[in-house]
């Protein structure tokens, strides 16, 4: 079997990327510090506000096959990567389901919302949404 692709996994780290750390600046730009990193909810959320039930995943495009910019499946061993697409897909799927039958409110922040030209609305639109369900 190839190892290109592990290798090629393993070598992506599971937190504090580039796209969180993002995130994570313009959240507290905003002043909404206090969240927790990697709860121990469901799916692990990237951001959490445990006592509001507010998850934040920031999903790389590549990984979780982005709805918006449609990342190209790579040609070698496509059989492999298609699986492993679809079992990502379905297990984000199924924690957002999940989360939310346990009372949580799920956002997606997708890597290419991050990009310069995208960023603004972006973090306008989340930052909206956690003034209606944080300030409470």
């Amino acid at each position: 079997m190839d190892e290109t692709p592990n290798r090629s996994m393993s070598a992506n780290g599971k937190s504090s990327t580039k796209p969180e750390l993002l995130v994570r600046q313009q959240l507290r730009n905003a002043g909404f510090s206090g969240y927790r990193l990697h709860w121990k909810a469901p799916g692990h959320p990237d951001i959490a506000y445990p006592g509001k039930r507010v998850a934040i995943f920031v999903n790389g495009c590549f990984w979780h096959r982005c709805p918006y910019c449609h990342p190209a499946v790579p040609k070698k061993n496509r059989t492999f990567w298609e699986a492993k697409f679809a079992r990502n897909i379905e297990r984000d799927q199924e924690t957002r389901a999940t989360l939310e039958a346990q009372g949580w409110t799920v956002f997606t922040i997708w890597e290419c919302q991050l990009k310069p030209d995208a960023l603004k609305d972006t973090m306008a639109d989340l930052i909206g949404s956690l003034h209606d369900l944080l300030d409470r």
